[in-house]
């Protein structure tokens, strides 16, 4: 039965991993079960930039983060109880020096450096445009993980990379002529520290060294809250409104904790480069809740974009040699 796995014990506490996990264990060689996982990521994610959007509004990009990513940490931490008394939680006191630095690396990068910078753009340029960072990340990862884990696409998959991020670059284009220097920087400084994340996070998958929940909390805790102590003390403590603390703990749980834990998991089943073409569709649902939340237009044009960007993101899913990754036990 599942319940001698401690990792299937673990997820059935949660409905959606009960789901999950009880669908991988007859999953075949290649399965569409991760494609969904990292598209359900891609959903939720296509709502933060309006919500962060509207939070912006009460308080600075800083603080906004900060709260964000450790308030999601901290409501992790039951669910590492609850691995503990599944009898892996020990794990966690046993993590080599090196698996510490990784994962530090991790949390610092996505996010005290990426979301710090990406927030920080959002103060000026639109929730659509800053979508462009999501749309522009599978080009270094795409040739990280081609040096570092040599993961290299096959030809149709690297076709789909190019005309998602082509159709993605179109879908945008008409915002990004308007927007200041500054924030076109900090959105490239984005782009570059979102690549390390999936990179790092696809080889502890690939190795089956870590399990989601861990591989998902400690980067939480590590970044969130160094970026939380450096919004302290520049921005100082926060004074918002019920409505933004409400929105701060949906991001949190919703779109940081849950997301993170689809995105970690399907990491084990699917490449860098494939996740992160499959999380372009993420700026298209962004585009359409701005469209309805807060006004922003959708020409035709970025509508014709909208259809390379989601045909792109369907060539890298081709089916190809997969080396068997599993989750571990």
């Amino acid at each position: 039965m599942m319940s001698k796995s401690s990792e299937c014990t673990f997820w059935y506490h949660l409905p959606l991993m009960a789901f999950i996990q009880r669908s991988l264990t007859t999953t075949s060689e290649y399965s569409l079960l991760p494609v969904g996982e990292a598209l359900l990521a891609a959903v939720i994610w296509a709502s933060s930039f309006v919500a962060v959007k509207v939070v912006l509004a009460y308080t600075g990009p800083l603080t906004a983060g900060g709260l964000r990513y450790f308030i999601a940490f901290l409501l992790s931490i039951p669910l590492l109880a609850m691995k503990r008394r599944s009898g892996k939680g020990d794990h966690i006191l046993h993590l080599a020096k090196t698996e510490w630095i990784q994962l530090s690396i991790m949390g610092i990068f996505q996010y005290t450096i990426a979301n710090a910078a990406l927030f920080f753009a959002l103060k000026t340029v639109s929730a659509t445009s800053g979508s462009l960072a999501l749309s522009l990340v599978p080009i270094p990862v795409l040739i990280i993980s081609a040096l570092f884990l040599h993961e290299r696409p096959h030809g149709l998959q690297l076709v789909g990379v190019v005309i998602a991020v082509g159709g993605s670059l179109l879908f945008f284009s008409p915002g990004i002529k308007e927007q200041q220097s500054i924030a076109l920087i900090a959105l490239g400084i984005s782009v570059i520290s979102f690549s390390i994340f999936p990179i790092l996070a696809r080889r502890f998958a690939r190795d089956r060294s870590l399990d989601s929940i861990t591989l998902t909390s400690i980067p939480l805790g590590i970044g969130g809250g160094i970026l939380l102590v450096v919004a302290l003390i520049v921005e100082g403590i926060p004074h918002m409104p019920i409505q933004a603390w409400g929105i701060i703990m949906g991001l949190a749980v919703v779109n940081t904790l849950i997301a993170y834990l689809l995105y970690n998991h399907s990491m084990r089943h699917l490449t860098a480069v494939q996740v992160n073409v499959l999380l372009n569709l993420s700026p298209i649902g962004t585009a359409l809740i701005a469209w309805g939340v807060l006004g922003e237009r959708i020409t035709p044009f970025q509508m014709v974009a909208m259809f390379f960007v989601i045909g792109g993101a369907s060539l890298t899913q081709r089916r190809t040699l997969n080396r068997g990754i599993e989750i571990p036990e």
